[in-house]
């Protein structure tokens, strides 16, 4: 059987990333509006999908991406909601991954099923490696670095009361939302945890 969507292993479960899903479906609608809709069947986050972090190197500086694992169920039932070839040919592709999953290995299986597995477990360590040289980069690079509102108008000495900031505010995490674009969080003295963005995106708003 050909390989047409790549199966991953998340948390001991089997996983399909929903961006590979959405790519394989050829949904022109924008990924992030996709899935959200697709969600509100009543998939239920940490049993149906979890979210994470794309961290794999894009084209011209991109940031990490949102991505979710979707279970096998998840996503049988996602490519059968879009009622197209793709969809049929996907949920029909999960079914027999399903049948193979149930099926008794052979030794010969079992060996190849190991040298997946450690191919996998390296692949996720290479990941993990880029995660943290992201952060790292994200921390000693001035340009890419997160700060909160408040602090970007005191480092640009731009006045700004609190209602200000707090209208700013909103419509940066609307559009970091609504780009896929990671928010952070700091932990405020006065204030508690507040959100931290990047420098260029509040900089649009300001």
């Amino acid at each position: 059987m050909n390989e047409l969507i790549k199966i991953t292993e998340q948390n001991g479960k089997q996983a399909v990333s929903a961006r590979e899903l959405h790519s394989f479906l050829e949904i022109k609608d924008k990924f992030a509006d996709w899935i959200k809709r697709m969600f509100e069947y009543g998939f239920i986050e940490n049993i149906d999908y979890q979210s994470l972090s794309d961290f794999s190197e894009k084209p011209n500086g991109g940031r990490p991406l949102i991505n979710y694992a979707l279970t096998l169920d998840c996503a049988k039932e996602i490519s059968m909601l879009q009622r197209s070839e793709k969809g049929k040919q996907a949920r029909q592709y999960f079914i027999e991954c399903e049948k193979r999953l149930k099926k008794p290995l052979s030794q010969v299986e079992i060996v190849a099923q190991s040298a997946q597995l450690l191919l996998q477990q390296s692949q996720q360590l290479e990941t993990l490696q880029k995660e943290v040289n992201h952060i790292k980069a994200r921390i000693t690079t001035s340009e890419e670095s997160f700060i909160t509102i408040a602090g970007y108008a005191t480092l640009e000495k731009k006045r700004i009361d609190n209602k200000r900031a707090s209208i700013i505010g909103r419509k940066v995490a609307k559009y970091c939302r609504d780009n896929d674009i990671i928010i952070g969080q700091i932990f405020d003295p006065r204030f508690g945890y507040v959100n931290t963005y990047p420098r260029d995106i509040i900089q649009i708003f300001f």
